[in-house]
């Protein structure tokens, strides 16, 4: 096996793909209140975190949309506007239909840069057209087939009050015009996971209630040499994005971290496929959870990085000396001819935005769909409520102020990029101060959330519309109530922890002398451990000589 694995490694491409997103999917019974969930980890270092708004609208006949690829906003062309359109506010719309992805890439030959199609707009267009999951697949795949498409091998996570779906889609090439492409229900018992590999590997074709796919996924590939088997045999993932190092380790292994937290099966069968060997036991698509997941499970999955795992990244020397558990990128380097790579958690440093999408049937559209959002790494931002009614883009989440290369205090993107870049460096020394503030405000919403939801359901037949303005004035609020917390912190921090001291503290203070000025302050140096690591470098040209 390790001959296997050590092959793999030195033959692979490491694509840019595998530094990409991250997805999970929660089925309604398998959460702890009938929830189902989706999230999404937006992880692209060309990318700036807002959020999108497209307003409900009725188009007159021969409207024309013009179509613009998401992360170049390279014109690509314009179709037909459909004749209505829903309100759509980031990821979720209002009726509760939400849509993440990751980009898993596949072969490259069956990307058609013909195509008027890409990822980012097909997500935007299904949620502006649908009303339920099976529309918005039904939308993407459509519009794909007439419009071709232009990205590359995609996974879509797709799901409403009552579904969680994962549609995976890839171009052919301009050999054909359109998409081959599958689509698997998640049971409503179960939870899910993908994360830049291609994760529908065999399917029951004859399940027509809880499994789609284009009447040539298996012909097209049998055409093109990608599989030669019978039918009831056929891999997508296998036949359109062959499994290698990268597409397990990087990707993978984030999937085999989410169930290692929330499955009910052992993850230690499946671990020697995350960590990359394509000759191992695949990690199922799905599986039923340990226990039922609250919203803030989910929240907090989102910011793992391998904790407690045998991918843990505690104790090495590429976290720094306050054991980071980050690694910079890229994600592969090579010392003296050998090559190397770095893990790459569910958690990381690149992200745009995160969101955990929240559907609820038991409440109306208005007050059950909501889209818990933040700006930057996961594990170093505030969740803050976006009600999927919400026709107004808080003023700390709006594009204006999010430009990728102007700082700007009205930007939660810019200023929670800010404090976290503060605290990289100093994590294991300021990581407990942060998570404080955090949990703290992020109790205190869930909490304050109960409250307001009860009410707003309540009095919605009634007086729809003063319910959906006091839900989007609320969303406002908070997103910015967040961002004022955080510049708070970052001024605590900054005279806490200013040149790697500490100041000392008194019941919630920073402690005087009986004359006024700063207490005496802690110097804590370097942790013992990097210390060791120090002086294994260094040797003996820092010793103190002793008298003789």
């Amino acid at each position: 096996m390790k001959k296997i694995f050590l092959t793999i490694l030195s033959l692979v491409a490491l694509v840019a793909t595998a530094e990409a997103c991250t997805n999970f999917l929660v089925g309604k019974k398998a959460s702890a209140d009938g929830s189902v969930f989706i999230t999404y980890s937006c992880d692209s270092y060309g990318m700036n975190g807002f959020l999108y708004h497209f307003p409900a609208a009725v188009h007159p006949e021969g409207t024309m949309r013009d179509l613009y690829d998401w992360e170049e906003q390279r014109y690509l062309g314009s179709i037909p506007e459909a004749r209505q359109t829903y309100n759509v506010i980031g990821n979720i719309n209002e009726f509760q239909v939400a849509i993440a992805e990751t980009t898993f890439g596949g072969r490259e030959e069956l990307v058609d840069t013909t195509g008027m199609m890409d990822y980012g707009s097909l997500m935007h267009i299904a949620l502006q057209r649908s009303k339920t999951a099976r529309e918005a697949i039904n939308v993407i795949t459509s519009l794909c087939n007439e419009y071709g498409y232009c990205s590359s091998g995609e996974s879509f996570s797709i799901a409403d009050p009552d579904e969680a779906w994962i549609l995976e889609v890839v171009g052919k090439g301009g050999i054909e015009k359109g998409i081959v492409w599958v689509a698997v229900r998640i049971p409503d018992d179960c939870i899910s996971a993908h994360a830049n590999q291609s994760r529908i590997h065999k399917f029951d074709m004859k399940d027509k209630e809880n499994v789609m796919y284009s009447k040539d996924v298996v012909s097209f590939a049998r055409k093109r040499g990608y599989f030669s088997g019978k039918d009831e045999d056929f891999n997508f993932a296998a036949a359109y994005c062959p499994f290698d190092f990268g597409g397990l380790r990087y990707c993978d292994a984030r999937v085999w971290s989410f169930f290692n937290m929330f499955g009910s099966e052992d993850m230690n069968k499946y671990l020697d496929w995350a960590k990359g060997d394509a000759t191992a036991t695949a990690i199922p698509l799905y599986m039923k959870p340990k226990k039922p997941l609250t919203l803030q499970d989910v929240q907090n999955g989102m910011r793992d990085h391998y904790e407690g795992t045998p991918f843990d990244l505690s104790g090495e020397i590429g976290g720094g000396m306050f054991d980071m558990p980050y690694r910079l990128s890229p994600l592969s380097f090579e010392v003296d001819g050998v090559k190397y790579f770095n893990e790459r958690p569910i958690s990381t440093m690149q992200s745009a935005f995160v969101f955990v999408a929240q559907m609820r049937r038991s409440l109306p559209d208005a007050v059950g769909g909501v889209l818990w959002f933040g700006c930057d790494d996961a594990d170093m931002m505030i969740y803050t409520p976006v009600y999927c009614c919400t026709d107004r883009v808080p003023d700390c989440y709006a594009e204006e102020y999010a430009d990728p290369v102007t700082f700007s205090w009205k930007s939660s993107y810019w200023v929670f990029n800010w404090v976290a870049n503060m605290i990289y460096p100093k994590y294991s020394l300021v990581i407990d101060d942060m998570r404080r503030v955090q949990r703290g405000f992020e109790n205190r919403t869930i909490e304050e959330v109960k409250a307001i939801e009860a009410e707003a359901a309540k009095n919605f037949i009634g007086s729809p519309k003063f319910v959906k303005k006091q839900l989007t004035d609320y969303t406002c609020r908070v997103a910015e109530d967040a961002l004022a917390e955080w510049k708070k912190f970052a001024e605590y921090m900054i005279v806490k922890y200013n040149d790697f001291v500490v100041k000392p503290e008194k019941n919630g203070k920073f402690e005087r002398t009986p004359s006024g000025v700063g207490a005496t302050v802690k110097r804590p140096g370097y942790p013992k451990a990097y210390l060791k690591e120090y002086v294994k470098q260094t040797g003996d040209k820092y010793v103190i000589p002793t008298k003789k």
